[in-house]
């Protein structure tokens, strides 16, 4: 029943603390390990960034992750490094020493987890600006102005550090419980499918990136939990003749490139659904799973006419992703059942993918309008179009009215008015704290006008990052 994990070398069997305890808590008020901070306790800052590692046939692969958003439960098995783990005595870590020499900290509370997502980019070997900067959009710094960071990982990748030996993890184990706390963790699909039919009441969790802030920001617990991360047969990623067919387990990290080389454009967004820190815990089956009307992939799954895997006692069943999303955070899935896989079906001859996303902030902020379109010209012609919007409605939603006004005509700058008509009749946004109902209106408008652009003038510049 006890939490096993490799903590900065040292072997460790947490048996007394919650399995909804945080991992920041954990290492803060446990371990007593402090050099690990907390700035926004919801995945956004880096702040609290450590490094996860695994055991691959190279050695050890490290991810960064936020340790605000971890529970204790999902350390079982795994190798833990925190910024206190890295300097051998009083010489410091290569990573240490060049932030220190490039004037890349100042008033150094942010430093801790820069030192981590720098060490874990290190791993990786040489990386090029572009690089750089991903690796570092999950860590924010408000005094230094990134130029002294990002010169220190420049020198770094220069110089990159060989995989570090592969280290003996423990055997993770199926059942966490301390504190009035369960967290089930089965191995196979089959066990899953018995615990979620024999515990309904419980809560699924996946990578915990969205669940995770019950935790760190209302300070809940969860008394019983099914976690799906173990679970081998949602953990692959397969080319079917008919689809590219992803594992609801399956990471953003570990899904992308496959997705990216089926789908660049759906690749682009997931490098943008959050930081590295992110993509290395959430999980494609829990962006579906949780069904927010602001999920990132939904748009993209709906556009590409997916299906989604449900997993019960009587078998496996498959239905669109349009029919499983049924309301504001509902869905089609029974109280017995879980999200088995995802099936991303590939674009047809002529057929292209277009995706968008507009948020206040470029990396790592939560959408206020995200447009998918699947289209397919033909002399000037638009021949078929499916477009699917997040953000508009209390759900992602295609937008049938649109498609049904744009498809068969002439592919010509089509006028403002039509557009804005079908899409009142497909949506009416609300007003919230990230844009105004009139805001998002005039937005999805001008995505449509955007996809004009982008199909019919590929010579003009349509976003800023372009000029």
């Amino acid at each position: 029943m006890a939490i096993a994990f490799v903590l900065n070398g040292e072997s460790v069997r947490e048996a007394t603390a919650a399995p909804s305890t945080t991992v920041l808590d954990y290492l803060r008020t446990r371990a007593h390990l402090t050099g690990t901070k907390e700035g926004c306790a919801e995945g956004d800052c880096g702040a609290c960034t450590i490094a996860i590692g695994r055991a691959d046939g190279e050695g050890v692969r490290w991810q960064a992750a936020n340790a605000c958003l971890m529970l204790l439960s999902q350390l079982d098995g795994a190798l833990v490094k925190t910024v206190e783990g890295l300097a051998t005595g009083d010489a410091l870590h290569p990573v240490q020493l060049v932030l220190a020499e490039s004037d890349g900290t100042q008033c150094g509370f942010c430093t801790p987890g820069i030192v981590m997502s720098l060490y874990v980019l290190q791993q990786d070997g040489a990386a090029d600006d572009a690089t750089i900067h991903e690796a570092l959009a999950g860590n924010l710094c408000r005094c230094t102005g990134y130029r002294p960071i990002v010169d220190a990982a420049r020198a770094l990748c220069a110089a990159p550090q060989a995989r570090e030996p592969a280290v003996a993890a423990p055997r993770p184990s199926t059942a966490h419980g301390a504190a009035g706390e369960l967290h089930l963790s089965p191995d196979n699909l089959a066990d899953l499918v018995a615990l979620r039919a024999t515990h309904p009441e419980a809560v699924l969790i996946a990578g915990a990136t969205d669940l995770g802030l019950i935790a760190s920001k209302q300070r809940r617990g969860f008394s019983l939990a099914i976690s799906t991360r173990r679970v081998a047969e949602l953990k692959h990623v397969t080319r079917e003749p008919d689809g590219l067919v992803v594992g609801a387990a399956v990471t953003y990290a570990d899904g992308l490139p496959a997705v990216e080389a089926a789908f660049p454009a759906f690749g682009a967004l997931i490098r943008r659904i959050g930081s590295r820190q992110i993509r290395a815990l959430g999980t494609f089956g829990g962006n579906l799973g949780t069904a927010s009307p602001v999920g990132d992939t939904l748009p993209v799954l709906l556009a590409l006419d997916a299906q989604v895997e449900l997993a019960g006692p009587a078998g496996s069943r498959w239905m669109k992703v349009d029919d499983f999303l049924t309301g504001y955070r509902t869905t089609a899935l029974a109280p017995d059942e879980v999200i088995a896989a995802l099936r991303l079906p590939y674009l047809a001859e002529g057929e292209q993918l277009h995706v968008w996303k507009l948020s206040k902030r470029h990396d790592q902020d939560i959408s206020t309008v995200l447009a998918a379109f699947r289209v397919r010209i033909a002399d000037g012609v638009l021949v078929s179009i499916e477009a699917a919007f997040g953000g508009m409605a209390e759900r992602a939603k295609r937008a049938r009215a649109l498609e049904a006004a744009l498809t068969g005509a002439p592919w010509g700058e089509a006028a403002p008015e039509r557009i804005e008509a079908a899409l009142a009749a497909d949506f009416a946004p609300l007003s919230d704290h990230r844009a105004s109902a009139a805001y998002r209106r005039a937005a999805a408008a001008n995505l449509v006008r955007r996809l004009h652009l982008a199909t019919m003038r590929p010579d003009v510049a349509i976003e800023v990052h372009a000029l």
